[in-house]
């Protein structure tokens, strides 16, 4: 199982992303795939979650501003994160598990994290 994330970056406040998660190695289409992000010093915080029947579960400060969604053929999760917040800063990390997850410590598989920085 191979999770590579990319397309973090420096943004403004109020600035938008794109994270990408390329998954290889295991059938993506029967995974649950998720989001976590975590800031040095702190413990993993789930941020979003996407079942393998598509539905899509958010954390309360990422709803209405942040959008999980998959593309089956290409193998690929993303994360559009919009109006982004300083508080927002942290690497963001691609998760995956067979099972149906209930906290960010069931997820199987983790990537590299991208480095995500709002400032000004």
């Amino acid at each position: 199982v191979l999770l590579v994330e990319s397309g973090g970056g420096l943004v403004q406040p109020g600035g938008s992303l794109r994270l990408s998660c390329a998954a290889s190695g295991f059938a993506f289409s029967n995974y649950a795939m998720g989001w976590a992000r975590q800031v040095p010093g702190e413990g993993q915080e789930w941020v979003s979650g996407i079942y393998s029947d598509g539905s899509t579960y958010y954390a309360d400060f990422a709803k209405d501003r942040f959008t999980i969604s998959r593309d089956i053929g290409k193998s690929t999760l993303y994360l559009q994160m919009n109006s982004l917040k300083p508080e927002d800063t942290a690497v963001y990390y691609c998760a995956a598990v067979q099972k149906r997850p209930y906290g960010v410590d069931d997820y199987d598989y983790w990537g590299q994290g991208t480095q995500v920085t709002v400032s000004s």
